[in-house]
C-alpha cells in the first residue's frame, strides 16, 4: 500500500483560455452552460476558440521579457503565475529554488512573412537552391533561431517566477501533456520530489499551424457543435489557451498549511499501433480497465478528445462502454494539444472539490447529467495523430 503521504495533491491551478482566466471564472462558466466562445471572422471559414485580452502586465511585468516572448510563451508563463499565485507559492524564494518545473511544449511560431516572401521568390528565381541558402542566412538570425526553442517556455517562468529547480521539458502533442503529469506525479511517490509546476500553452491563432491541420485535413470547418455531438463533421477546432498545476506531496502541503483542490491518484500513457481499425479502442479500454480498477466507484470521465477520425469514433465506443456522463474538455476551449490532458486534470479537480460535474452539453448522449456529489473523475487523452494517455483525480 502506498505511504498517504506520498499522495499527489494539487495544491494551485492556473487557467487561461476563450472562457476567461483564472479558476472561479472557469468554474462558474463552466458550471453555467454558457455558450463556448468560438470565432469564424479571424481566418475564415476556420473555426477557433480564441483568447480573450489579456493585461500580461499582471503576471510579466517587465516589458522587455514580453517582447522577447512569443504569444504562446506570454500565455504560458502568465498561467504559470496564475498556478503559482493559487497554491500561495508565487515569490516564496525558498519553495520557488526547490520546486520542479516539467513542461509541456511545441516548437516555436514560424515568421509568416518571411515564409511568404521566400516562397514568392523561389517561385522565379534562376537558381532557387543557392537562393534559398542565401535567404535562410540572412532571415534565420541566431535570436529567431533561439526563440522557437521549446524549453523557452520553461526558461521564461523561470527568469519572470524564479522557479528554479529541475526542469524538463516534453515535446509530443497531446502525449506530452500526459507524460508532464505523469512524470511529476511518479516523482512525487517515490520521493524524489515534494513540489512541481506541470503544465504547457498553445495559441490556436498561427496560420502556420492552421495550414498545416489544413494539409493533413484535420481541421474543423463547420458552425460549432460540441464533440461526440452525432452530427457533427469530423476535425478539431483548436484553442488558444494554457493551464498549469501545482503538484505537491501530502507530507510537504501539510507542513507548509496548504489547502488541497483534490489529488492525483493515477496516470498512465499507451501509444496504439493506428495503421490498423480498432486499435485505439483496444489500447484506450485497456487503459480505461486499469483506471477503473483503481478507482471503482468513478462516477464520470472528461474526455480530451480532439474530433479527428476515426480516433474521436473508437474512443467514443470506449466511453460509452463506461456508462458514465462525459465531459468533453475540447466543447469547452478547443483543442490545446499540448496542455489538452492538463486541462482536464484541472477541470476535473474543480469538480471533485465541489463535488457537482458541469452543465452538460445538450444534443450529446454522453453527456448525460450525472448526480451530484462526485469523488472521482477518469481524464483520457487520445492525440489527434498518436498518443493515448489516462488519469484519475479524486477528491480530499
Amino acid at each position: 500500500m502506498m505511504d498517504q503521504s506520498r499522495e499527489t495533491w494539487i495544491t494551485g491551478i492556473g487557467l487561461l483560455s476563450s472562457l476567461g482566466e483564472g479558476v472561479e471564472v472557469h468554474r462558474s462558466r463552466l458550471n453555467s452552460g454558457d455558450v463556448p466562445v468560438t470565432d469564424f471572422s479571424a481566418f475564415p471559414t476556420f473555426l477557433i476558440h480564441p483568447l480573450g485580452a489579456i493585461d500580461f502586465d499582471k503576471q510579466i511585468p517587465k516589458k522587455g521579457d514580453q517582447r522577447q516572448m512569443e504569444l504562446w510563451q506570454r500565455i504560458g508563463v502568465y498561467t504559470a503565475g496564475l498556478a503559482l499565485t493559487d497554491a500561495g507559492v508565487a515569490g516564496n524564494e525558498d519553495l520557488l529554488k526547490r520546486m520542479d518545473m516539467i513542461v509541456a511544449a511545441a516548437g516555436g511560431e514560424r515568421d509568416v512573412k518571411v515564409d511568404a516572401s521566400v516562397a514568392d521568390e523561389l517561385r522565379t528565381a534562376n537558381n532557387p537552391e543557392a537562393r534559398l541558402n542565401e535567404r535562410l542566412q540572412s532571415e534565420l538570425r541566431p535570436t529567431l533561431f533561439l526563440a522557437q526553442l521549446s524549453n523557452l517556455l520553461a526558461g521564461n517562468i523561470s527568469v519572470v517566477h524564479g522557479v528554479v529547480g529541475s526542469s524538463r521539458t516534453f515535446m509530443g502533442e497531446e502525449s506530452s501533456g500526459v507524460q508532464a503529469v505523469q512524470t511529476a506525479h511518479a516523482r512525487i511517490r517515490a520521493g524524489q520530489s515534494d513540489l512541481a509546476l506541470v503544465g504547457g500553452a498553445y495559441n490556436a491563432a498561427r496560420p502556420d499551424m492552421l495550414g498545416l491541420w489544413e494539409f493533413a485535413q484535420m481541421h474543423y470547418r463547420d458552425e460549432f457543435k460540441p464533440l461526440f455531438a452525432p452530427d457533427r463533421k469530423p476535425g478539431m477546432a483548436t484553442g488558444t489557451g494554457s493551464a498549469f498545476l501545482v503538484l505537491e506531496s501530502r507530507q510537504h502541503a501539510e507542513a507548509r498549511g496548504a489547502k488541497p483542490i483534490a489529488k492525483i491518484t493515477h496516470v498512465d500513457s499507451a501509444r496504439a499501433k493506428r495503421s490498423s481499425s480498432g486499435s485505439i479502442a483496444e489500447t484506450v479500454g485497456t487503459l480505461f480497465a486499469g483506471a477503473r480498477k483503481q478507482s471503482p466507484n468513478a462516477g464520470a470521465i472528461y474526455s480530451t478528445a480532439s474530433g479527428v477520425e476515426p480516433a474521436t469514433a473508437e474512443e467514443a465506443g470506449v466511453l460509452k462502454a463506461q456508462n458514465l456522463p462525459v465531459r468533453a474538455v475540447a466543447s469547452r476551449v478547443g483543442q490545446t494539444f499540448e496542455s489538452m490532458f492538463v486541462f482536464g486534470i484541472a477541470f476535473a479537480a474543480l469538480a471533485v472539490a465541489e463535488g457537482k460535474l458541469p452543465a452538460a452539453m445538450p444534443g450529446v448522449p454522453l453527456e448525460t447529467q450525472g448526480a451530484d456529489g462526485v469523488q472521482s473523475i477518469l481524464i483520457s487523452t487520445v492525440g489527434h495523430w498518436r498518443g493515448e494517455g489516462i488519469g484519475v483525480v479524486e477528491a480530499i
